[in-house]
């Protein structure tokens, strides 16, 4: 592996104008497709094998032409103080409305309030609700423009008018804050090289590679059906890690020009020793993210998917392009300790200080030395802050967003509250029941029967008549629980209905099915607990596999899976902290607590996990390296730090700067991955890799680098510590065209 990277390396720097000719033109090639595709509509969401999935299958097929997955909207009405709705000069100006919107060319009815009684029993809150043919994300602005212009006509006449309902739904905005991120990035990059050029370099291939990988998934959407989300989530992590890598890559290639090497030949060194750390810690991440399809949620899949794709081109990029930019930069980049103009010059690490002492040691060296010193109260410490930080995830609760989880300034959130104050909590979480009475031999009969049952469970307000189709085999009874969409009883009641369907099943040979959004909800958070064990045993088993070969060791993967796992416990805490109870809500943008999104603990988990085997890989080969070389475990772990901290940490508060960027976005799944990822990376980086790593190395000793004999046999030999490259000469023999690993 090192031989070849090595190579490729060379070869890049060499080639530079070629290798530099041909990721632009993938770009170009990328942008024009992206340009030229058709606009991409709402990603469909489905959950295989739920029942509120069958559910809605089953309406498709026995009520056609319904468009079950159209928009809709919730126009809701309030009278004045000391009015009613049902108030001539109201009732005039609600119909006038209701007429208004029929007029539309993609609207497929709409309801009277007046005809389909739903008027509050006080008499102060109508509402209309509008159903069309497409879904939100497809629909017309003159259909959108409309339905706030006949919500605003309705104000002048002195009512009080708010729309709720996905009608309105709009493409999700990212904010300033992302490029604040990246502004971050590149304050740190100048810090970390003390150069313009080299801080430069991370930065424009991380953007390229994004931009490629941004602009085929923008090409991509129409036709493999993917939602805005997909592509945000693939630049959130694209940036994070295109930029760690090229700058571990960098790095090392200022530390290889220090010790006196030629710039090519120190360019395909880096490639060689830093570039396999890079090709392995791109594989966990790719792992952990393709691995999302074990949950066979097709929409979680496609992000894992995408996100992966965008992971692999930074990985590609990295070990071409950087090489050929560093031949394009030439002397402007710097050996390792030398720096540019722009920060001044400063001592290498091997350069005697004043009177001929030696020069002070590295804050990384002093604190791996600090570490191996007392690894067991580093330890501790580590884990009992790691532990404190995970209790809230006790208490998580899982759901997916509805317009109670909107900000109280937007229309959809007022309209949902008044729904509430007029018809219950329950009222904006209504429960369809599907009967499939086909095979039954009075499906009238079996209709009455449910709709009864229904009605002697508990926290159920109302059970609507049963609406059958055509054939008259299949019926739709609607029920309003008490309780709100995302409470514990409403979530029990539809257990409860589902029980009193299987009672009818065995009298009547008839199916009852629960479906709606509140249904749908719950069954994709039982879903997700179900796989998130099978996830973790199949990302962590692989990664662990990997691992081995990488680190020839069974302690030092076990050890890093561990860490993981602690890191994305502390973190799932600090979600629930924010998000769930409202701890510094305000300072993280966030106008309403509530359940944590039910993708994520599993997207969350396979993502960090990625992230937590980059940090692993990049530190401990270092450390590896060393004791190859020759130096005491001990020693090998001061090492690896005096030449790894300082750029680990630096990757890691890009990272943190560019997920954090995130927060700001109008989307509350991407805000609230975009924090747990940034505080899952602080856990991980600074306080399970800097310190719990080094700390269980320093007690294990010998021990961590163990390996049975038999299994040192069969693995195949990575060489990612370049062991190899120390018999390479320092010349290659021209443009091979055969590379060789």
């Amino acid at each position: 592996m090192a031989t070849f990277l090595y190579k490729l390396g060379r070869l890049s720097f060499r080639r530079r104008h070629f290798v530099a000719l041909i990721w632009v033109a993938l770009l170009t090639l990328a942008g024009v497709g992206a340009a030229s595709a058709p606009a991409a509509g709402n990603s469909s969401f489905s959950i295989p094998g739920t029942e509120a999935q069958k559910a809605f299958d089953l309406l498709e097929q026995r009520f056609p032409g319904t468009s079950a997955d159209g928009a809709t909207a919730r126009v809701v009405f309030k009278a004045p103080s000391g009015e009613k709705m049902t108030d001539p000069g109201n009732k005039a100006t609600v119909q006038d409305t209701v007429k208004e919107l029929s007029d539309g060319s993609e609207v497929v009815r709409v309801t009277d309030p007046y005809q389909a009684k739903a008027v509050s029993k006080d008499g102060t809150i109508a509402y209309a609700q509008v159903s069309y043919k497409v879904s939100g994300m497809e629909l017309d602005d003159a259909a959108k423009d409309a339905l706030k212009d006949s919500a605003q006509d309705a104000r002048k006449a002195g009512l009080t008018v708010e729309i709720g309902g996905d009608a309105l739904q709009a493409v999700p905005h990212t904010g300033s804050s992302e490029i604040i991120g990246i502004a971050v990035a590149a304050v740190v990059l100048v810090i970390t090289f003390g150069s313009l050029v080299a801080a430069g370099l991370p930065l424009l291939t991380a953007l390229i590679g994004v931009g490629i990988g941004v602009s085929a998934i923008t090409g991509l959407a129409s036709a493999l059906d993917l939602g805005s989300t997909t592509s945000t989530l693939a630049m959130m992590i694209g940036l994070a890690v295109g930029i760690d890598y090229a700058l571990f890559i960098v790095s090392r290639y200022r530390a290889e020009l220090a010790e006196g090497r030629e710039r090519e030949e120190a360019a395909g060194r880096a490639v060689g020793t830093a570039g396999s750390a890079v090709v392995f810690a791109g594989l966990t991440v790719v792992i952990a993210l393709v691995g999302l399809s074990v949950v066979n949620i097709p929409m979680l899949t496609k992000m894992g998917i995408a996100a992966a794709g965008t992971v692999a081109i930074a990985v590609l990029i990295a070990l071409t392009m950087i090489p050929a930019l560093l031949g394009f930069a030439g002397r402007k980049v710097k050996p390792m300790g030398e720096k540019g103009k722009l920060l001044g010059r400063a001592k290498k690490q091997d350069e005697p200080g004043e009177q001929g002492k030696p020069a002070k040691p590295n804050l990384g060296t002093r604190w791996a030395s600090f570490v191996v010193r007392r690894p067991l109260a580093v330890l501790l410490l580590g884990v009992i802050g790691l532990g404190a930080a995970a209790i809230p995830a006790t208490s998580l609760e899982l759901g997916l967003p509805d317009d109670g989880s909107q900000p109280t300034s937007t229309t959809q959130r007022r309209a949902y509250d008044l729904l509430s104050e007029g018809f219950g909590p329950g009222f904006n979480g209504p429960l369809m029941v599907v009967v499939d009475a086909k095979n039954s031999d009075d499906p009238k009969a079996v209709f009455t029967q449910t709709g009864d049952e229904i009605k002697g469970l508990k926290d159920v307000v109302t059970v609507t008549p049963a609406q059958p189709n055509k054939a008259g085999d299949t019926a739709t009874i609607t029920v309003i629980p008490g309780s709100q969409p995302s409470s514990v009883t409403t979530e029990n009641l539809v257990h409860g209905i589902r029980d009193a369907g299987a009672g009818i099943k065995a009298d009547t040979d008839a199916n009852v099915l629960v479906t709606g959004s509140t249904a749908m909800n719950i069954d994709v958070s039982e879903k997700l607990n179900d796989a998130l064990v099978p996830y973790l045993v199949l990302v962590v088993g692989l990664a662990f596999l990997l691992l081995i070969v990488v680190f020839r060791s069974i302690l030092v993967p076990l050890k890093a899976a561990l860490g993981f796992l602690l890191s994305v416990m502390a973190a799932l805490g600090a979600v629930v902290a924010v998000f769930q109870w409202g701890w510094l809500s305000g300072l993280m943008g966030v106008e309403q607590t509530g359940p944590v999104m039910s993708m994520m603990p599993i997207f969350m988990v396979g993502v960090v996990f990625g992230l937590a085997m980059d940090y692993e890989v990049f530190l401990v080969t270092r450390m590896r390296e060393a004791y190859v070389h020759g130096e005491k475990p001990a020693q090998a772990v001061v090492t690896g730090f005096r030449h790894g901290a300082r750029v680990v940490t630096a990757a890691a508060v890009i990272m943190m700067a560019v997920f954090a960027g995130f927060i700001g976005s109008s989307e509350s799944m991407v805000k609230m991955i975009g924090f747990g990822l940034a505080i899952a990376v602080f856990f991980d980086a600074f306080i399970v890799r800097m310190a719990i790593v080094p700390a269980v190395l320093a007690l294990l000793d010998r021990k961590a680098w163990w390996l049975p004999k038999w299994l040192d046999r069969a693995l195949p030999n990575v060489d990612v510590e370049g062991e190899g490259l120390r018999a390479t000469s320092g010349d290659d023999d021209g443009d091979r065209a055969l590379i060789r690993v």
